[in-house]
């Protein structure tokens, strides 16, 4: 027997709604397997702390506020900036220093002690996102550091999980360009055979608990290692001829781009294709020794302009084009007690009394010399209008 039209339709749409109740109910159950994202947005900004005249963390998350930065990392989980962040909304991921792995590697005690103490008093009102083990193990100078990296990593997320944390922070260790064998063109990109014995055990146990692949990637590092060969204009997503993957028969425009493809070849190649790449640091000196070509506040300003416009576009890259690229921008301010060459000491946006150190869209705490100059002339027109009117009246 056919039913009439109106109950028909009234049989459907409540199927219809009683089903969409029930997949949103699904959706909020709690899972083991639910991916953790310690990045939200698509710009973030590295807040470096070697330096003794530097704003107060308080005054920081004025700053970051203000520059609408919403994503943060920092180099250890010092309290003090925990506790200034609280309330702020903003995110960031905190570090473990290379100097605690061995100990945390080998005493599950130990890595639930340092959580207890680094995490579970400031969160959730302090919005911890991730903890990265470590920083630039694999491939450094330390092989000690490589045999206990893994077993650190795993040690921080059981903290976490029995904590019931996992499933809110992410664990996390960024790496250097000295994890590749080689980088160019980007479908070359492939991990040093000395560093898959280390790199492949932790990439499995990022895969299963949804931790991208993290890069501290630098064009200018590339460009300053070799001038002669490398197109400045490349460097700093200047209009150049760019470069041509005859493999993928893809276009590079950028060396940004390129670095990152890099990686998610070698993760490819690794057996890790679907991993997320994320940039950890990158950024431009605005300042260097004679022998450090492109250290330059011109150059710095151009490279970091152009990556924020890049970033903000929320595009992929040429391999991953549906992958969103993210990264944070290496740093925060100038570090005036950071050792080795003079471009270590001048990667900031912003000076050590929180002004811009160049123009790029942000506003610092205090004017720069020429916005300050530009209000004053702004009062000095507004008092010459308001005496012609009271003159008029």
């Amino acid at each position: 027997m056919e039913l009439p039209f109106v109950f028909t339709s009234h049989f459907k749409m409540v199927w219809f709604y009683s089903f969409f109740f029930w997949f949103l109910l699904l959706l909020s159950f709690p899972s083991s397997n639910v991916l953790v994202h310690a990045f939200t947005g698509t710009y973030g900004v590295n807040y470096g702390r070697i330096a003794d005249n530097i704003p107060p963390p308080e005054s920081v998350v004025t700053l970051l506020k203000a520059a609408k930065i919403k994503n943060i990392r920092i180099y250890d989980a010092d309290h003090g900036v925990l506790q200034a962040f609280r309330g702020s909304g903003i995110e960031i991921i905190i570090g473990l220093p290379n100097e605690y792995l061995t100990d945390i590697s080998v005493n599950q005690d130990r890595a639930i002690e340092w959580v207890k103490q680094n995490v579970e008093p400031f969160y959730p009102a302090t919005k911890i996102s991730g903890i990265a083990v470590g920083n630039e193990v694999l491939g450094g100078v330390d092989m000690e550091l490589w045999e206990v990296l893994v077993p650190a990593v795993r040690n921080v997320y059981t903290a976490l999980d029995r904590l019931r944390l996992s499933d809110k922070i992410e664990v996390s260790s960024p790496h250097s360009e000295a994890v590749f064998a080689i980088t160019y063109p980007p479908s070359a990109g492939e991990f040093k055979e000395s560093v898959l014995p280390y790199m492949r055990p932790l990439l499995h146990f990022f895969s299963q608990i949804g931790t991208p692949f993290y890069i501290n990637a630098y064009p200018f590092l590339a460009y300053k290692s070799d001038p002669e060969h490398i197109d400045l204009n490349y460097a700093l997503f200047l209009k150049s001829p760019g470069i041509y993957d005859a493999k993928t028969k893809l276009h590079y425009g950028n060396m940004f781009d390129a670095m990152v493809d890099a990686s998610y070849a070698a993760l490819e190649k690794a057996g890790f294709g679907s991993m997320e790449v994320i940039v950890s640091e990158t950024g431009w000196a605005s300042k260097g020794d004679e022998n450090e070509a492109g250290a330059s506040l011109k150059n710095a300003r151009t490279y970091n302009r152009n990556l924020r416009k890049r970033l903000l576009k929320k595009k992929g890259t040429p391999y991953r084009p549906k992958k969103v690229v993210k990264a944070y921008i290496f740093a925060l301010f100038n570090e005036n007690l950071k050792p080795g060459p003079t471009s270590e000491r001048n990667f900031g946006l912003f000076k050590a009394d929180g002004s811009i150190s160049y123009d790029i869209g942000f506003r610092g705490l205090v004017p720069s010399s020429g916005s300050s100059f530009l209000c004053s002339i702004k009062l000095f027109v507004r008092v010459i209008c308001a005496t012609i009117v009271l003159m008029v009246i």
